[in-house]
């Protein structure tokens, strides 16, 4: 084979480096995005959050008729959360009576002086500490109860046992039985002091904690209820002996069982469904980050409606000054580092810039397209893919898919995120097309107006949507109910 040199054209994407840096920050959410400017600020010392009005544009670096006016680049999550103070929520809590056992023994969660902080502010000083909340948990609240009890020291230290056992909705998670084998036999434990302990246990607050099971937990906070209360036995007598019955809500059953009427079986049904399931579910710990922050607003001005950006989330960033007159005055000996980063600061400015107004762009298309949803609600949702916004706006479909992504809007209906006014759709016997969204909020509104006593079936939730022309099967019907979190037709009957 002869060799030679041979010359060939050919077209080839290559993504550089500032269409990369787009296609990231794009998919980003708005919380996201912020957590990687904070890194990109500690790498980058040309870039900045701007703090002023008085901020270089990227424009006039090098300019010198221009060195010493700034201009503000748009983009910057407001700080004024982190400028003020928080203000302290934690309430002092009282000096807690002595008990035998220490707070050692109890553990870490019973020190409750723990995370208390001390407001040493003096009047020369004028910056606040941050203070924490502090939440109490279900097994610090049962803590401090044990320790105002009047129990010997053997007690205390079984009824400890025993919480630590409590699962956070408040059951036993261990019948006594298993804990009792677990026991070391070297500590003597009897089964009745188990038992007398969990008794113990059961009668703090919240009422309902400590039960092996549903059935316990209910008719432990009946048994708080004065016995003058109406239909108070028949009550108890269901959740000792019919409670899957009633589960089922086969009331006829219930009444033949009972023999009761059906009028004292609603007031003994509407008893029992006062009462707590998950009576631990309160001190339940979640954390505070888990919010949603929108990035679009829609409003209506004069008739239409109309998509603006959050001011409030959107990133200001601008050019170090410092570094931009060094940079400027010795362009020529400067070395490649600081240029490289200039050019980075170019590109993040530009680039969180180019995010947001394709945000705009795009959730400004679906308000235009989704109109009658703003008017009249998910009755009059209609269908809408990715690719109709794409064709609109002249983007790729896959840039309306990371738009669309994480990204919500605020309208007077709730807060939605982008992707929420896409969907599936069903045709209907005109030829037409009707969206899944519309189909599950008219299922919605069947529901909310049948009656209590004869609810809807699945098949018949069909038929009613095919008198209206939109054919859907059965099993479409349960899928979309079941998306609704709408408990089946045996489920919602009521007397």
């Amino acid at each position: 084979m002869k060799q030679g040199l041979h010359l060939k054209i050919s077209q080839n994407l290559v993504l550089t480096p500032q269409l990369q840096l787009s296609i990231r920050l794009l998919k980003l959410s708005t919380l996201e995005l912020n957590q990687e400017l904070e890194v990109i600020l500690r790498e980058n010392p040309l870039l900045e959050f701007a703090e002023d009005t008085n901020t270089v544009s990227p424009s006039n670096v090098g300019s010198t008729n221009e060195a010493n006016n700034s201009e503000t680049v748009e983009n910057k999550p407001r700080k004024d959360a982190e400028a003020s103070t928080q203000e302290n929520n934690t309430s002092d809590q009282e000096m807690m009576a002595e008990a035998p056992i220490s707070d050692e023994e109890y553990g870490n969660a019973s020190n409750w002086d723990e995370g208390r902080k001390q407001n040493d502010y003096s009047d020369n000083n004028d910056s606040f500490t941050r203070q924490e909340t502090i939440v109490e948990n279900l097994r610090d609240h049962l803590l401090g109860q044990i320790k105002l009890l009047s129990l010997s020291e053997r007690d205390q230290r079984l009824m400890l046992l025993l919480i630590d056992s409590i699962n956070e909705n408040g059951y036993l998670e261990s019948s006594l039985e298993a804990i009792m084998k677990s026991l070391p036999e070297e500590l003597e434990v009897e089964f009745i002091e188990l038992k007398t302990a969990l008794k113990h246990v059961q009668n703090l607050d919240p009422i309902g904690i400590g039960a092996t099971n549903l059935q316990e937990c209910i008719l432990l906070q009946l048994n708080t209820l004065p016995n003058d209360r109406p239909d108070l036995a028949l009550a108890k007598t269901i959740v000792k002996e019919h409670l899957h019955v009633l589960a089922n809500k086969d009331f006829n059953k219930l009444c033949k069982l009972t023999r009761c009427s059906a009028e004292s079986l609603k007031s003994a049904q509407a008893l029992i469904r006062l009462q707590n399931p998950q009576p631990g579910a309160d001190f339940a710990q979640f954390s505070p980050n888990h919010f949603v922050q929108h990035e679009v607003i829609v409003k209506k001005v004069k008739g239409l409606w109309v998509a603006t950006l959050n001011d409030g989330i959107m990133p200001k960033l601008r050019i170090n000054q410092i570094y931009a007159d060094i940079l400027k005055r010795n362009l020529g000996n400067s070395g490649k580092y600081l240029q490289s980063q200039m050019q980075e600061a170019h590109w993040m400015i530009k680039n969180v810039q180019l995010r947001f107004s394709t945000i705009l762009r795009v959730s400004q298309a679906i308000i235009d397209k989704q109109h009658n949803f703003f008017e009249h609600g998910e009755i009059a949702m209609r269908p809408l893919v990715l690719r109709e916004i794409a064709d609109e706006l002249e983007l790729h479909e896959s840039t309306i898919s990371r738009v669309t992504s994480l990204k919500y809007m605020l309208t007077p209906r709730g807060i939605f995120e982008l992707k929420y006014f896409f969907g599936s759709h069903v045709t209907t016997k005109s030829g037409g097309e009707y969206s899944a969204t519309a189909i599950r909020a008219l299922i919605k509104q069947f529901v909310a107006e049948e009656s209590t006593k004869k609810p809807y079936s699945d098949n018949k939730i069909s038929e009613i949507l095919a008198k209206q022309g939109i054919v859907v099967a059965r099993r479409t019907v349960a899928k979309y109910r079941e998306s609704l979190h709408i408990a089946p037709a045996n489920l919602r009957k009521s007397l």
